[in-house]
């Protein structure tokens, strides 16, 4: 540690000390990085592979999928190679990737999940105009801004985080390389700048979780008039997981980024950064999909012999064009 300020790189802390700590937690990241990892992406294969999945709802899903897969690869594997090596060192460049890869990813999941809501709104609220307003162009185009936004929230924060003067030890009390929890080895009153770049990117989060929580107002009014008890059942149990998982990740993050830093070591900064770096990109396919009867039916006409060589062409001429 004595040598640590000299250092261009970082010490990433992690959990624990203890080397049995260490071992536990790198088997924990590891098997849920696995379940994220064949989650996704089944989601990822079976919208591309299935015809009949090929609307709106289900090409957002599949984007939101290979965020989730590329969100969480971002922290986790660089985390669990930490704590089986027992060396927490994370070079400069590393930690310049991570915190753009992972702003950017972060920025554009909630952009998604706000067209998600969108598009849902519009199929039950408004299904006459459905294919008029959701339309393949419209689709893609919004998809495209989603993508250009989180990379520009990536290269804003990322830009104004390592322009800040660091005084003392690089040492971050974190398995990544945080944000919030870099500012802790900014020199006094240096990190201002990249306060008021975070405010706005959680402002602009709380304004996504605003109108997400508008559409789904607007969803439970038309639903509650449907007459079948049926059909409000089946729209309740998709939108309700959605809602609170929205609220879940934006309210921690927005926990972790609007606090001011502090020169203590807080296990809760710790929990609250899995619940919203591990725990969704792992839950998401079980909310979002495999819990759809249509998602469900897809998979095993997929996974069936039948189907196997079909598919296996479908993705042979994918990939010559």
């Amino acid at each position: 540690m004595a040598n640590v300020t000299s250092m261009s790189g970082f010490i990433l802390l992690g959990f624990s000390d203890d080397r049995k700590f260490q071992i536990l937690h790198a088997l924990l990241f590891l098997v849920t990085y696995l379940l994220a990892l064949t989650g996704n992406l089944l989601i990822i294969t079976i919208t591309t592979l299935d015809h009949c999945l090929h609307s709106p709802m289900y090409y957002f899903l599949k984007h939101l999928s290979l965020l989730d897969l590329c969100f969480i690869s971002v922290t986790v594997p660089q985390s669990i190679a930490n704590s089986l090596m027992d060396n927490g060192y994370i070079s400069l460049g590393q930690c310049i990737l991570q915190v753009f890869f992972f702003i950017a990813l972060a920025s554009s999941e909630v952009a998604i999940l706000t067209v998600m809501s969108y598009d849902r709104y519009v199929a039950i609220c408004q299904p006459l105009q459905y294919e008029t307003i959701m339309d393949p162009c419209t689709c893609r185009h919004a998809v495209m801004a989603v993508w250009i936004a989180g990379g520009f929230s990536g290269l804003m924060h990322t830009t104004v985080n390592f322009s800040i003067p660091l005084c003392g030890e690089r040492v971050i009390h974190h398995f990544f390389c945080d944000v919030p929890q870099m500012l802790k080895l900014a020199c006094s009153y240096e990190f201002i700048n990249e306060i008021a770049v975070a405010t706005f990117t959680t402002s602009t989060a709380f304004i996504c979780l605003i109108s997400i929580v508008l559409s789904y107002i607007r969803i439970f009014s038309a639903v509650l008039r449907i007459p079948s008890a049926e059909g409000r059942i089946k729209v309740f149990s998709t939108c309700l997981p959605h809602l609170f998982v929205v609220t879940f990740f934006l309210s921690a993050a927005g926990f972790e980024f609007l606090r001011l830093p502090s020169d203590s070591q807080s296990a809760m900064d710790l929990m609250f950064s899995i619940f919203y770096t591990v725990i969704p990109p792992t839950l998401n396919p079980v909310i979002y999909s495999l819990r759809n009867e249509a998602m469900k039916a897809s998979l095993r006409k997929v996974l069936s012999k039948e189907e196997f060589s079909q598919k296996k062409m479908y993705l042979k001429a994918i990939f010559k064009h």
